[in-house]
């Protein structure tokens, strides 16, 4: 069974929530890829938007947006997700995950695009 930490980012205040999601919720999340929208509904924010921001899998291994699937992948980075260079010019392999949501995802990364009604804080911790 899938089951997903989701971090829910909202722009307006600046906060951060953390929801656990399991079963049926959990299922509208795979298969759709970083950038995608999705209802807040299956986290428990009926009438928001949420879009797919990042994530991480079980390993801890970062989800990319220029990475194609939800396979691992190893690549030669210069920055980004994934890898911060200590010095100018500075490459290394590292192995990532593609942008799909699969069953190795464990954490979600998601941003609110539109607000519905009611604080989100007071949404996230009625459940």
């Amino acid at each position: 069974m899938v089951d997903f930490t989701v971090a829910v980012a909202d722009p307006d205040t600046g906060e951060t929530h953390q929801v656990d999601i399991d079963g049926q919720d959990a299922n509208r999340f795979v298969g759709r890829e970083l950038g995608d929208e999705v209802e807040g509904s299956a986290i428990g924010l009926d009438g928001f938007t949420l879009e797919l921001t990042g994530g991480s899998d079980d390993a801890g291994r970062p989800l990319r947006a220029d990475v194609r699937g939800p396979n691992l992948k190893s690549i030669l980075l210069e920055g980004g997700t994934g890898f911060s260079p200590e010095r100018d010019g500075e490459r290394k392999r590292v192995t990532v995950r593609g942008r799909e949501i699969s069953d190795a995802v464990r954490q979600l990364n998601v941003t609110i695009v539109e607000h519905g009604d009611g604080d989100v804080a007071d949404l996230l911790t009625e459940e």
